[in-house]
């Protein structure tokens, strides 16, 4: 074969300068042979006999041999260290012209002659791009989109794979596609093609990749792909198939009017219908059926319409089975309706319907059963879900009465900080009340375990929302005994740092605290709001121009308060207050202008 394959070389060179026709035919004939036989190999001796340089010449939209010549280049790109010889030899240009013939065969070869030069070859890919090939290949797209013949499938299939290859994991090139305008020539290709699975396989692939671009999703809801793609899922019974549409469906479905357009199109009653089906099964397969299809009712329901459509006043058919899905045996499924509560209860209407319906009972009932050694994403998802029904006033005292604050407490000693944070966020919407206030700031347990929690650093959300939950015991109870819990805890500290926060409600909220601190207990407090330099941090705030107002009034109204302490009092006067009080009395801020006068004055008759 070996000496074959050189004497075809050498003709081949002889015919191709020359251009005989049938000699070269025969010569490309044997050439096809041999890549057929052994690609890689044959591949190298054409790269080394100089022949690739040659071919260039032989694409022309006359010859009879252009499909065959194509055809080898198709073939011997296959071979990653033939692509950029390819490129190189400069046959980039001409097979691009190429795609304009009207020869089906030339079409086909040429598509797959410049698919695989592109596959993962930046040189390819860029070469293509300079010669305009994306343009023709979607305009071609186009105008062959309606024929349904199978050579014509044939050709789509190829010209997609063509773009695909051209485009796969590369930002730019798939941006550039998009404003070229491919989404809505491939939903019509997916439409009316949707029998022919080759070609709809690749249109998926090619979804896949294009979703995932942002300036994607505003085409895609132009188009009706929501309605082609539950079309299509209808009719899949195997699991890969379903696989492929769910990876197209999931990143289209982050878009809300993608989601209300799936909503409506129907796919909630699959997906409902896959859960139905898989959830007893222990078959991999099923089990993965099963996440992807609950995870995405969960997506689903993040859009306001798709969500508020669903809920139906509660009332639904769909909401009602994703209840049954809480008390389920099934880890996924239980996660999967807490989740979907937690999004169901985005407002206040929704909230106070779930709860006057027993939703809170079936979340603490989620939560006892994973306590011990539980599953920390069911914990997350539970104590997310009551967090968001503890939003309304309404809500607070019902979920207190039904026992909330007791179930969440069990938690306390959980690692891990996604639960943490959930835990104390629920705790935080359901202390308004002065009574669950005070009772839980008498807790002892949970005040030391706050204070830790507020030095976690490596956890900026759990560090926050244990300072603010500190705040939140002290300003609803107005309590000495809670305060007192919490200044033997060591929380004044933390107070003192959270009112130099980058957040201003987070200052204000540990400025109100601890002049509740100073007004009840300062005796107590007294050493620890030394030792946390309370004195020089508000001087600090009041000099700050970039302080807010209320940072300025409630500082103000905090070093009246802490005037009643010695050695506090002499910090003041050290620190030469009245200057900088004396200027606030021009403050733009009416509140603000006030508070520096009644200041200013204290602090004068104090002296």
């Amino acid at each position: 074969m070996a000496d074959n394959l050189s004497d075809t070389l050498k003709k081949l060179k002889i015919t191709a300068a020359d251009k005989t026709e049938d000699s070269l035919e025969g010569c490309l004939d044997c050439l096809l042979q041999a890549l057929a036989q052994n690609n890689t190999e044959t591949s190298e001796k054409l790269q080394g006999s100089g022949i690739l340089q040659l071919f260039a010449s032989l694409l022309t939209p006359q010859s009879p041999c252009t499909a065959k010549v194509a055809n080898i280049i198709a073939e011997v790109a296959k071979n990653e260290f033939m692509r950029v010889p390819c490129v190189d030899a400069g046959l980039i240009s001409p097979l691009v012209q190429l795609l304009n013939s009207k020869d089906q065969e030339v079409l086909l070869q040429t598509g797959r002659a410049l698919g695989n030069i592109c596959y993962d070859s930046h040189e390819g890919r860029s070469a293509v791009d300079q010669a305009g090939g994306a343009q023709i290949v979607i305009d071609r797209l186009r105008s062959l989109c309606s024929i349904t013949d199978p050579a014509n499938e044939k050709l789509l299939t190829v010209f997609c794979g063509m773009l695909m290859n051209y485009s796969n994991e590369n930002d730019s090139l798939q941006a550039q596609l998009i404003n070229m305008g491919v989404i809505p020539t491939l939903v019509k290709l997916l439409g009316i093609h949707c029998q022919n699975a080759a070609l709809t396989e690749m249109c998926l692939v090619a979804f896949g990749n294009l979703a995932e671009l942002e300036s994607s999703k505003e085409q895609f809801a132009s188009t009706n792909i929501a309605e082609e793609l539950v079309k299509l899922f209808k009719k899949q019974i195997e699991h890969d198939k379903r696989e492929m549409i769910f990876e197209v469906l999931a990143p289209l479905a982050e878009n809300d009017a993608i989601k209300l357009q799936l909503v409506e199109a129907g796919l909630v009653e699959c997906l409902l219908e896959i859960v139905q089906q898989k959830v007893d099964s222990d078959k991999e397969d099923d089990i993965a059926e099963l996440k992807t299809g609950s995870d995405l009712m969960v997506l689903l329901l993040l859009g306001d319409e798709s969500m508020q459509k669903l809920f139906e006043g509660g009332k639904g058919s769909v909401f009602q089975r994703v209840l049954s899905w809480i008390p389920s045996n099934n880890h996924q499924l239980q996660l999967a309706g807490a989740l979907a509560i937690a999004n169901f209860a985005r407002n206040d209407g929704n909230c106070i319907h779930m709860v006057d319906n027993g939703i809170v009972e079936k979340l603490m009932g989620l939560l006892d059963r994973h306590v011990e050694d539980g599953n920390v994403t069911v914990q997350h998802a539970a104590l997310s879900a009551l967090r968001n029904l503890a939003i309304p006033v309404i809500n607070k005292a019902k979920m207190l009465s039904a026992g909330v604050t007791e179930a969440v407490l069990k938690f306390l000693k959980s690692e891990m900080p996604p639960v943490q944070f959930k835990l104390l966020g629920t705790l935080r919407m359901l202390i308004d009340a002065q009574e669950a206030a005070e009772q839980l700031g008498k807790n002892v347990t949970l005040v030391e375990r706050l204070v830790e929690w507020c030095e976690a650093k490596d956890h900026a959300g759990v560090m926050g929302e244990s300072n603010r939950l500190l705040s939140a015991l002290i300003r609803h109870s107005k309590s000495k005994d809670v305060i007192k819990t919490i200044v033997q805890s060591g929380g004044v500290q933390h107070l003192v740092t959270m009112a130099t926060s980058e957040h201003v409600i987070m200052q204000n909220e540990a400025l109100v605290a601890l002049a509740l601190i100073a007004a009840l207990e300062l005796g107590t407090a007294e050493k620890d709001l030394e030792s946390a330099k309370l004195v020089q941090i508000l001087h600090r705030l009041l000099v700050d121009e970039r302080s807010a107002p209320e940072i300025k009034y409630n500082s103000m109204v905090l070093i009246c308060a802490v005037m009643g302490s010695e050695s506090l009092h002499k910090e003041v006067q050290d620190l030469a207050f009245l200057d900088v009080i004396s200027k606030l009395r021009r403050h733009e801020n009416k509140s603000v202008a006030q508070q520096a006068s009644l200041t200013e004055q204290r602090l004068t008759v104090e002296s």
